[in-house]
C-alpha cells in the first residue's frame, strides 16, 4: 500500500482520539461494543460514537490472569485486561459497554467488568430459528433501545434509526469494497495491509471519514497494473476463517505472508461477516433484528451460514487453501473445526490448516514450521 496513505491513516489515528474528546466535551456520549451481534445502530440513532472494543493485544494478558483463569481464551483476558488497567482509550471514553453472551466466558467476565464501568448484556438466543428466537431477540433489541435513550438521555425515534442504518450500510458496503479488492490476481493488498486499515477504521469517531479514507485506498487499488502487486499470479492465495483478529493479534497472517502466500480474505467478524447489509425498507427494530440474528457464528447452533458464507468466499477470491483459526479455550470453533475441514476438503478439494493458539509468541516457530509446509503443499 502507499506509504502516503499508511501514515494519513496514522494521522487520523491520532486525531480520532482528540475528536472524541470534542465529542464528549460537547455532551455526547461514547458507547463502546464487544461484538458483531451487538446493533450499533441503536447508539448513532443517539448520537453516540461506537468503538470496538474486543482486547486484541497480549500486554494487558497478565493483569487480567490474576482475576482469570489462565486457560481462558485470550480475547476476554486481553478484554478485561485493558479495562483493569485502564490502558485501553477507547474502554476509558466509553459511558456505556454493550456486552453479549456469545460464550461463557464473556458473558461471566462481564459480570465482574459490570464493576467498573456500566455494562449491559443481550441475551443472545443459541439458535437462528425466526419462529422461536426473533421474537426474544427483538425484545432484548428493544431493552438496549431504551438503556441507551437513559444514558444518552436522547430520544431513539424510528427516523433516526433509519437514518443509522443507512449510514452503517454504507460503512459496511464500503468494508466489503475495500475487502474485495483482494479478489484481483494478484492482489495489490496484503493481508497485514487489511488487518490494519480495517482495525483502525473501527475506532474512527466519524464515519464519514472512515468511507472516505477506505474509498480512497480502493482508487489507489483499482489504479495499480499487475506488476505493481506485491504479489505474482502463483503466490498461493489464502483465505482465513474462524475467529476474529486485529493488530496484536495478527500473528498467523504475518506468518502466512512470511511463507510467501497472500491472505485475501478473512471470513471472520472482524472481516467480511461485518459486511451484511440491514433492509432499509422495513420497521427498523424488525430490520435490526432479523440481520443481526442471522450472523453466521460459531455460538449459533446449527450454524449453516458460515459454510455458506465460505462457498462463496473460497470461489470469489479464488483460494488455494484454507486455514483455520481458533483462540485457546474457544470450544465452539474448535469443535466447528472438524465440519469446517470435511466442507472444505470434500466440497472444494482444497488444503486445510486449523491451528489453535492465543497472542504470546511462545509457538510462533511451531506455528511458522506447520505454516511453511501447509504452503509448500499448496
Amino acid at each position: 500500500m502507499n506509504p502516503k496513505l499508511l501514515t494519513k491513516l496514522q494521522q487520523i489515528s491520532e486525531q480520532n482520539l482528540v475528536d472524541i474528546e470534542a465529542h464528549k466535551e460537547a455532551g455526547n456520549h461514547v458507547v463502546g461494543f464487544y461484538c458483531l451481534y451487538a446493533p450499533t445502530e441503536l447508539a448513532v440513532a443517539a448520537d453516540a460514537i461506537v468503538l470496538s472494543l474486543c482486547g486484541t493485544r497480549q500486554d494487558p494478558i497478565e493483569a487480567a490472569e490474576e482475576v482469570l483463569p489462565r486457560n481462558l481464551c485470550p480475547l476476554i483476558k486481553s478484554s478485561y485486561g485493558f479495562a483493569i488497567t485502564d490502558t485501553c482509550p477507547f474502554f476509558r471514553f466509553s459511558d456505556l459497554i454493550v456486552a453479549d453472551t456469545t460464550c461463557d466466558g464473556k458473558k461471566k467476565m462481564f459480570e465482574i467488568m459490570s464493576e467498573i464501568k456500566t455494562v449491559h448484556v443481550l441475551q443472545l438466543p443459541q439458535n437462528q430459528d425466526i419462529a422461536t428466537s426473533l421474537g426474544p431477540w427483538k425484545d432484548e433489541i428493544k431493552k438496549l433501545k431504551s438503556v441507551l435513550e437513559e444514558i444518552t438521555g436522547r430520544q431513539i425515534t424510528p427516523e433516526k434509526i433509519k437514518q443509522a442504518i443507512r449510514l452503517q450500510n454504507r460503512v459496511r458496503k464500503t468494508r466489503k469494497r475495500l475487502m474485495d479488492v483482494a479478489k484481483a490476481k494478484p492482489s495489490p493488498l496484503t493481508g497485514m495491509d487489511l488487518v490494519e486499515i480495517l482495525f483502525k477504521t473501527n475506532f474512527f469517531a466519524d464515519a464519514e471519514k472512515g468511507i472516505e479514507f477506505m474509498d480512497e485506498i480502493i482508487d489507489e487499488c483499482q489504479g495499480i497494473d499487475q506488476g505493481k502487486s506485491p504479489y505474482t499470479l502463483k503466490t498461493p492465495r489464502i483465505l482465513l476463517t474462524g475467529v476474529p483478529i486485529g493488530l496484536g493479534s495478527d500473528k498467523v497472517v504475518k506468518i502466512i505472508e512470511q511463507a510467501g502466500a497472500n491472505v485475501v480474505g478473512f471470513e471472520n467478524c472482524s472481516g467480511y461477516k461485518r459486511t451484511f447489509q440491514v433492509d432499509e425498507t422495513i420497521d427498523p427494530i424488525q430490520a435490526l433484528a432479523e440481520q443481526y440474528l442471522s450472523i453466521p457464528c460459531s455460538v449459533m447452533s446449527p450454524n449453516p451460514g458460515r459454510t455458506d458464507l465460505l462457498d462463496e468466499m473460497i470461489r470469489e477470491f479464488y483460494v488455494d487453501g484454507v486455514v483455520d483459526l481458533t483462540w485457546q479455550a474457544c470450544h465452539t470453533y474448535n469443535i466447528e473445526a472438524t465440519s469446517i475441514q470435511k466442507y472444505v476438503q470434500d466440497r472444494f478439494g482444497l488444503p486445510y490448516l486449523h491451528l489453535e493458539t492465543d497472542y504470546s509468541e511462545s509457538d510462533t516457530e511451531q506455528l511458522r514450521v506447520r505454516i511453511e509446509a501447509f504452503i509448500e503443499m499448496i
